[in-house]
């Protein structure tokens, strides 16, 4: 409990015993009978638990915001006590409090997840300067320093492993509770805990840039991407309470002037009006409930950017995924290869490896890995060049002075070259090499299927999922044999970037009215894919920074089981707003209609605001939990 929450719940003890010494005496015949002493003792409670109320309200009122909470709470209680109400005028506002704390407390506890989360940001890095290490803030490292990170210290940037080998922790990022071993040469995001080992670090991105500084600012901004339930609730507030304000002071003044009778009657009935119509349920509990939905996702690894994407996601009956580094590993490894017209298998190896001597991708590397490994040599850079890469279709190259082309087979057809696929056996991404001209074969290279990805895909269909569909630019044959391992619904392979954007749209045509397309990916290529998308899903831990950009959901471990569980803590977290709304507008439509009528009490509409509002959000609560 915070120190606010404290000073308040003192208020609510005092004030407590106060107003039931005083209610004790009234019963027993004790009190003064005089009414301005009455007035004044019943006065001390209600301002010890109310100052804050009136004070808001009124601050409130100067600024033009009158129609709210408070001056609805306010105007009741000077209604009870204008008409000698004054226990249950005092009654009303500490209830009134007891229901402010209880929404406190519930929304600290839904925040804690959040706020775990927010814990990962370092405080300071350590740089080695003279033989010592200094502590520096971590925003005034530049990047290709060397820093040291010791056991137990939180990662400050991200970057390159150069000494040292640890566990690291990644669990705040992650939810995953198991560590993860590091090394030398390996990559190191920022946020994570190390482990027993010390480490020195070469960083590669600034502090701004860094896993932990986009993720802090993608929790931060959460809130402002309202559901269309918490826009609605907004609205309805707007117009709401100045309606039901109105409606109270024409409860309390046309019925004694057209039909007469005592005014301090009707005026009774009005506050009693006013307090039943109190929106804190709705406007509580609503946030409340999309705040732990957020929270529950973050518990388990999952950055949901907003209530809206949160809403989208419930609603989600396609899903297209991208396959490599998705769906699979995306490590690479050369299975076959298969030479042709004169070329023998270490030629085509040697002639693949230094075409693609200049290029980052990974099947590039898995090449040059593969001839590292067969030949026991480095690639010589200096026998390649004037390389272009033609996007989407391969590397145009010299190398010692031939012209060599390799790439899929759009490079091959485009320049005029006549490919063999029959000799090809495996499944897998297949590398067409030619050489002046002249076919000289094809290198495949085989990517893995990622762990639990079958079990993710039945997960998926579990929880209401129509539609699972992969979009790829390898090979048909490939593709295929991926899909049939998996169980997807629909393939589509040899694609363009901009090929994927026109078959998610064209996926998206065929959605219904509440129906929505979400699209899986994490490669730069598939920003603009996650962007058009309905709901964009982004690999966080290997993903490209404008994957993660782009995309509405992320996940911090890549771990594509993760988005059945989104989707049911999606669904969860709609069903308890929607509970809660009909709940709050039926109880109080009922107990709105009592008091208008003089059948109900001011106890009754103590129990229609914060009766209400407590049971909403303890109903509300329920979102935190991820099952």
């Amino acid at each position: 409990m915070t120190k606010k929450q404290k000073k308040m719940l003192l208020r609510i003890i005092i004030s407590f015993v106060l107003l039931v010494a005083l209610m004790l005496c009234e019963h027993f015949g004790v009190l003064p009978e005089n009414i301005w002493v009455q007035l004044v003792l019943f006065a001390v409670p209600y301002l010890i638990i109310g100052y804050d109320i009136i004070g808001k309200a009124a601050r409130n009122i100067r600024h033009g915001q009158v129609f709210d909470e408070n001056f609805l709470m306010m105007l009741a209680t000077f209604g009870a006590f204008g008409a000698r109400d004054f226990s249950e005028a005092a009654a009303v506002m500490l209830f009134y409090q007891v229901g402010e704390l209880f929404q406190s407390y519930a929304v600290g506890k839904s925040r804690q997840s959040i706020a775990d989360m927010m814990d990962i940001c370092p405080e300071y890095a350590n740089i080695e300067e003279n033989g010592t290490l200094t502590q520096v803030d971590p925003d005034d490292v530049e990047v290709g320093s060397v820093i040291v990170i010791k056991p137990g210290e939180r990662v400050p940037l991200d970057g390159i492993v150069l000494e040292g080998e640890s566990l690291i922790d990644t669990a705040a990022l992650t939810g995953e509770s198991v560590p993860r071993r590091t090394a030398a040469g390996e990559e190191i995001i920022s946020g994570c805990v190390n482990g027993s080992g010390t480490l020195k670090v070469r960083t590669t991105k600034e502090f701004d840039d860094s896993t932990v500084s986009k993720i802090l600012e993608l929790v931060e901004n959460a809130s402002s991407n309202k559901a269309k339930a918490e826009n609605f609730i907004t609205k309805f507030a707007r117009y709401y309470t100045p309606i039901v304000t109105i409606a109270a002071v024409i409860l309390a003044i046309l019925p004694p002037l057209l039909f007469g009778g005592g005014w301090s009657e009707w005026v009774h009935r009005a506050c009693i009006f006013l307090v039943i119509s109190c929106p804190c349920a709705l406007v509580i509990s609503v946030p409340l409930g999309f705040f732990g939905g957020i929270g529950a996702a973050s518990r388990i690894g999952v950055l949901v950017k907003g209530g809206n994407y949160l809403e989208a996601v419930a609603e989600m009956t396609t899903i297209v995924f991208d396959k490599t580094g998705t769906l699979t590993k995306g490590e690479f490894k050369v299975t076959g290869l298969y030479p042709e017209n004169g070329f023998t298998a270490a030629s085509l190896l040697e002639l693949a490896a230094h075409a693609e001597g200049y290029s980052n991708h990974p099947i590039a590397e898995s090449v040059r890995a593969a001839y590292l490994e067969q030949s026991g040599n480095e690639i010589d850079i200096s026998r390649v060049e004037d390389a272009a890469e033609q996007a989407g279709h391969g590397i145009c190259v010299a190398v010692d002075g031939r012209n060599v082309l390799i790439g899929n087979e759009k490079l091959m057809k485009a320049n005029g070259i006549q490919t063999d696929n029959t000799s090809v056996m495996e499944s897998g991404t297949v590398c067409y090499v030619a050489c002046d001209n002249v076919y000289a074969g094809a290198v495949v290279i085989s990517d893995t299927v990622k762990e639990g990805a079958r079990e993710a895909l039945a997960d998926m269909k579990t929880v209401g999922v129509k539609k699972c569909v992969m979009l790829t630019g390898d090979r048909t044959a490939a593709a295929e044999a991926v899909a049939r391992e998996l169980g997807i619904d629909e393939v589509h392979a040899q694609l363009l970037p901009a090929d994927k954007v026109t078959r998610v749209e064209a996926l998206l045509s065929s959605c219904g009215k509440n129906e929505r397309l979400a699209f899986a990916g994490d490669g730069i290529n598939d920003a603009p894919v996650l962007a058009r998308a309905d709901i964009g899903f982004a690999m966080g831990s290997m993903g490209s920074d404008a994957a993660i950009e782009a995309a509405d959901v992320v996940l911090m471990d890549d771990d594509v089981r993760k988005i059945a569980a989104v989707v049911r803590i999606a669904r969860k977290t709609l069903r308890i707003v929607k509970q809660n709304i009909v709940f709050a507008l039926a109880v109080k439509a009922l107990v709105l209609l009592l008091g208008a009528l003089g059948m109900a009490s001011m106890w009754e509409a103590v129990f229609a605001d914060v009766g209400v509002a407590v049971i909403a959000i303890l109903n509300s609560m329920r979102t935190l939990k991820t099952d």
